[in-house]
This record gives structure tokens, sequence and C-alpha cells, in this order.
């Protein structure tokens, strides 16, 4: 892998979207659907779970119960058919919502769960390509400190042949010269008497 394709890399990860494989099922994310009503519902779903609605509730069954008991009004008086079909009918619609809050709930924690299984695939993936890289990388520097290696011993052997070759000549130039030294210095033979002509 070259520097550039190294540098790139960062760049790359650095836009990854990481909601990648949650973004398909956001359309899972309001209860009860993306409307007006929808968004109503889901709140008014939501409301029936909070200490605020227990207690309010509460409160609005015991004023109703003692205002006609004690006689100020009479308009449920015992046994409270009123109050209780009230209470029927805010269990005929919070029933339904809670149940289909429910049911919704239960959709978007499967979505999510596979989501989520799915994103740590593609972790193990990534991870597995990575190492893969490494090791490559780890190889090609082996490689090269090998050759590294036999260029060093390479150069050594050639350094100790030029290194013999120079003693070599040196020697061999100093031999001729010596030679050479010996034949211009040494006297000539004096002439033959019988001839006249120097002697060999």
């Amino acid at each position: 892998m070259s520097t550039v394709e190294a540098k790139a890399q960062p760049a790359v990860h650095a836009h990854v979207d990481h909601l990648r494989f949650h973004r398909p099922h956001a359309h899972l994310a309001p209860t009860f659907g993306n409307d007006a009503f929808a968004l109503r519902a889901e709140a008014f779903a939501r409301f029936f779970g909070t200490p605020l609605f227990l207690g309010a509730q509460t409160l609005i069954v015991v004023v109703w119960i003692a205002l006609n008991v004690s006689g100020l009004t009479h308009f449920d008086i015992y046994p409270f058919i009123l109050l209780n079909l009230a209470f029927s009918l805010q269990a005929a619609y919070a029933a339904p919502l809670i149940l289909l809050a429910q049911t919704r709930q239960a959709a978007r924690d499967k979505v999510h769960s596979e989501a989520d299984a799915q994103h740590r695939e593609s972790l193990a993936v990534a991870n597995e390509q990575r190492l893969l890289i490494a090791s490559q990388q780890a190889e090609q520097m082996l490689e090269l400190l090998r050759q590294n290696t036999q260029l060093t011993e390479l150069t050594k052997q050639l350094t100790e042949r030029i290194e013999g070759l120079t003693v070599e000549m040196h020697q061999h130039l100093l031999q001729h010269g010596a030679a050479a030294g010996d034949a211009l210095t040494r006297p000539a033979a004096p002439p033959d008497p019988s001839t006249g002509t120097p002697g060999g």
C-alpha cells in the first residue's frame, strides 16, 4: 500500500455513516406514525404512565366521590355509574393505544437489534481487512529487510574485491617500477679489447 493510500484512509473513515444500518428503520421511531394525530396519540399514550396522570386521576376521583357523597351535588350518586362509564371509556381508548405502542416498541427493538448485528458484522469485516493489510505490510517490510541485507552483503563482497585488486595493482606497479629503476641504474659493460666494441 502506498503512502498516498495510507494517508487517504483516515479521510475515508471520517465520512463513514455509523447509523447507516439504522436509517432504513427511521420510520419506526414515532410510535403511531409521523402525522400530527399520531404524535398526539403517542404523547397521550405516554402520559398514561406518568405520576402526573396517576395523581390527577386520583384527585379527580376523590373529589367526584366526595361531592356526591357529601350531598353538595347529586349528578352521579352511589354507585357512581357515570364515573364507571368514564373509566370504561378511558380504558376503551387507553388499552389499544398502549398495546399499539408496545407492539411498535417491539418492532423497533427487533430492527435495532438486527441493525446492531449488521453493524458489528461490518466492524468485524473491516477489522479483518485491516489485519490483512497489516500482515501484508509486515511481510513487505520483512522482504525489504531481507533484500537490504543481501545488498549489504553484496556491497561488502564487492568492496573487499576492490580492495584486493587495488593492493595487487599497487604491488604490481611497485615491482615494475623497481625493475625499471634497476635497468636504468645498472652500469654499462666495458669494451672488449680484442674487438674494440663494448662487451655484451
